[in-house]
C-alpha cells in the first residue's frame, strides 16, 4: 500500500491556519521557510510533534531561490580532502534522485577540460573515480576520459587552445523553488500548520524553574496587519543571512554569529554557446558551472562579502563582469552583457564562532546554537538539508524529552508519491486534453504525480491550457495551480520562484506579467486597482533590478535594489 497525501495552500487553507493559531499549542515552532526550515518542519511532523512553520515573506523568497540549483558532493571539497563531507552530500544526492523527489531532480553531465596532458588527467582523474565511489553505485553514471577531438564534437564552441582533452562527469540540477515549496506543502500534508507573510516582532520568554526559556513568537500577519501570539516549547530559528536578528531577541550571547557571502549566477541563451553538455570551469580563484537550464545556459557562481541589507541583495556590473571574464577564456565566441536574460544574487550564510562548544556541527559546516527552547542553525550546503534537519530535531527531541527516529530518508515528497503509477494515467489524461508531448514531459519534470491536479483545472476551464505570453514554456494553468495549491499570494511569487518567468526570458517576466495577473486576480479576488498595484511593483522591480547591474559597487547597487521591497516589507 502506498500512503498518498495532497495539500492545498491557498487563502482559504491559510485563513484556516490563522483562525486556530492563537489558541493551539505547538510542540515546536520553525521559524524560516527556506529549505532548512522546511525540512525541519517536515522532520518533525513525521515525527509524530505538533509543529508550525512561518515565513516572513514567501516559500524560498531568500537564498533557497536563489543557488546553484546543484545537488552535489562538492568537487572543491575534494580538495580539500573533507572526505566526510563529500561522502555525505553524495549520500544525499543519491536520496534526492531515486526516493525523495526523482521527479525533480535530474542528472547532468558536465565536461572539465584538461589544460595539461598528464598530471591533471591522472590528478582529476583519480578524483573523480572517489567521487563516483562515494557517491553510490548506479546514482548517476561514472566519470569519463575523453581526447580534444572527441570533447569538440560535443562542444564545439570551446576553445581547442584552452584544452587538450577532457574529462567527464555528473551531479544532479534541481529547480531550488520548487523543491522547497514541495517540502512545505509536504510538511502540511502531513499535519504542519504552515503560514508564510509572517513576520516575527518578538520571542516569547517565560521563566521556567529559574531559567528564561523561549516560548515562542509574538508574529505580525503582513498581508492583514493582525498580531498573533504562536505558543511553542521548542522554538526552530532557521532564518539563514537572518539568523543573528531573531537570536537576539532571545536571552544569552550566542556561539556563533552570522556573515553573509554573494553569489550569483545569469543566464544566456542556449546558442550562445555551442555545446551539448555542461561546462565546469576554472576561474581566477574558484570554479564556475556552465549548465544547461531549459532553453538556456545557468552560469555562476561568484563569492564575495555582502554587508548591505540581507532582503535584496542585488548583483553589480564588477559580479557580471567577472562571470563573463572567465567563461570567456574558454569560448570560441565570447559572451557580452547583450547575450544575458536573466541574473540573480543570493547570500550565503556563513557560520563564524564565537565560542566553539559541543552544540556546533562545524565538521558538516553547519552550526547549531542551543539555549533553553530555542535551537538556531545556520550555515550548510542546500544538498545537506535533510541531514542538518535531523541534527535540529533531535535536538528538539531531546529538549521535549521525545524519543522518536528521524524518518525523512524515506519520505517521498508530494509529486513523487506514486508517481510511478500515476505517470500513465496523466500522459493520457494530457493527450485528451489536447497538450503535445513536450508540454506533458515539462509538467511532469515540474509537478510529478501532482500533475494530475493541474490537469484538473484546465478541465474546468480550457482557457487554462493557454502557454503563457513571452513565455510559452508556462501554461496559464501554472499560474492558476500557484494560487489554488502553492501558497502564492502576490505576482512576484508565480513569475520569480513558481515558475522561473524572471531569469528565462529577456524581458525578465514583463512580457508576461499582465496574463499572469488576470489568471491569478480571478481566483484571489483582485481589485481592477489591486491587479494594476501587482503590475506596477512588478515593474517597478525589474527596472531596479536592471539599474543595480550597472552598478559598480554592493554599495551602489543595493541603494538602487532596496528602492523596491517586497510587497510584505514595504
Amino acid at each position: 500500500m502506498v500512503d498518498v497525501f495532497t495539500s492545498e495552500l491557498n487563502p482559504t487553507t491559510r485563513a484556516a491556519v490563522l483562525g486556530r493559531l492563537d489558541d493551539t499549542s505547538y510542540d515546536v515552532l520553525v521559524i524560516g521557510g527556506g529549505v532548512t526550515g522546511a525540512g525541519v518542519a517536515l522532520d518533525a511532523v513525521t515525527r509524530g510533534l505538533r509543529v508550525a512553520l512561518v515565513e516572513k515573506r514567501d516559500w524560498a523568497a531568500g537564498t533557497s531561490s536563489r543557488s546553484g540549483k546543484l545537488i552535489h558532493g562538492g568537487l572543491r571539497y575534494l580538495e580539500q580532502l573533507d572526505f566526510g563531507l563529500v561522502r555525505e552530500a553524495l549520500k544525499e544526492r543519491r536520496l534526492f534522485l531515486k526516493r525523495l523527489c526523482p521527479h525533480l531532480a535530474k542528472p547532468i553531465q558536465f565536461i572539465y577540460p584538461l589544460k595539461h596532458r598528464v598530471w591533471e588527467r591522472a590528478y582529476m582523474g583519480s578524483g573523480l573515480a572517489l567521487y563516483d565511489t562515494m557517491g553510490g553505485a548506479g546514482a548517476v553514471p561514472m566519470h569519463g576520459h575523453l581526447g580534444q577531438s572527441r570533447i569538440l564534437e560535443m562542444a564545439p564552441g570551446l576553445e581547442p587552445g584552452e584544452l587538450v582533452g577532457g574529462l567527464t562527469f555528473y551531479d544532479v540540477q534541481i529547480d531550488d523553488a520548487r523543491h522547497t515549496c514541495e517540502l512545505v506543502r509536504t510538511a502540511a500534508a502531513r499535519g504542519a500548520d504552515v503560514l508564510s507573510a509572517m513576520v516575527v516582532d518578538n520571542l516569547v520568554v517565560e521563566d521556567v524553574n529559574g531559567v528564561a526559556t523561549v516560548r515562542g513568537a509574538e508574529v505580525t500577519d503582513a498581508e492583514s496587519g493582525t498580531r498573533h501570539t504562536i505558543r511553542a516549547s521548542v522554538v526552530v530559528n532557521a532564518t539563514g543571512v537572518w539568523s543573528d536578528q531573531i537570536r537576539r531577541m532571545a536571552p544569552g550571547s550566542p556561539s556563533f554569529s552570522v556573515r553573509a557571502s554573494k553569489g550569483i549566477h545569469i543566464t544566456v541563451p542556449r546558442d550562445r554557446i555551442d555545446s551539448t553538455i555542461s561546462i565546469f570551469v576554472r576561474a581566477e580563484d574558484s570554479v564556475i558551472f556552465v549548465r544547461t537550464w531549459g532553453d538556456h545556459w545557468l552560469i555562476g557562481t561568484t563569492d564575495t562579502t555582502w554587508s548591505q541589507g540581507l532582503d535584496h541583495p542585488a548583483a553589480t556590473s564588477e559580479d557580471i563582469e567577472y562571470l563573463l571574464r572567465n567563461v570567456n577564456r574558454v569560448l570560441r565566441r565570447p559572451l557580452s552583457v547583450d547575450d544575458i536574460d536573466g541574473v540573480y544574487s543570493g547570500l550565503r550564510p556563513l557560520v563564524t564562532e564565537e565560542d566553539v562548544t559541543t552544540n556546533s556541527k562545524l565538521s558538516r559546516e553547519h552550526a547549531l546554537d542551543i539555549i533553553p527552547g530555542l535551537v538556531t542553525i545556520a550555515g550548510g550546503k542546500y544538498t545537506t538539508y535533510r541531514v542538518m534537519a535531523q541534527d535540529v530535531v533531535d535536538e528538539v527531541s531531546k529538549q521535549l524529552g521525545v524519543d522518536a527516529p528521524c524518518l525523512t530518508q524515506k519520505v517521498r515528497l508530494l509529486g513523487a508519491q506514486a508517481l510511478g503509477t500515476t505517470s500513465g494515467a496523466v500522459t493520457a489524461l494530457a493527450r485528451r486534453i489536447g497538450l503535445t508531448d513536450e508540454q506533458i514531459e515539462h509538467l511532469l519534470g515540474r509537478y510529478g504525480s501532482l500533475t494530475g491536479e493541474l490537469l484538473g483545472l484546465i478541465q474546468e476551464n480550457p482557457e487554462l491550457a493557454q502557454p503563457v505570453p513571452g513565455a510559452e514554456r508556462y501554461l496559464l494553468a501554472e499560474a492558476r495551480y500557484a494560487v489554488t495549491h502553492e501558497g502564492a499570494l502576490h505576482l512576484d511569487d508565480v513569475i520569480t520562484r513558481r515558475t522561473r518567468i524572471a531569469i528565462e526570458t529577456h524581458h525578465r517576466g514583463l512580457d508576461s506579467a499582465a496574463a499572469i495577473a488576470r489568471v491569478m486576480a480571478d481566483y484571489l479576488g483582485w481589485t481592477p486597482e489591486q491587479e494594476e498595484a501587482e503590475l506596477a511593483h512588478y515593474r517597478e522591480r525589474v527596472r531596479v533590478e536592471r539599474a543595480a547591474e550597472r552598478e559598480s559597487t554592493d554599495a551602489g547597487a543595493a541603494a538602487v535594489r532596496e528602492t523596491v521591497k517586497d510587497l510584505r516589507l514595504a
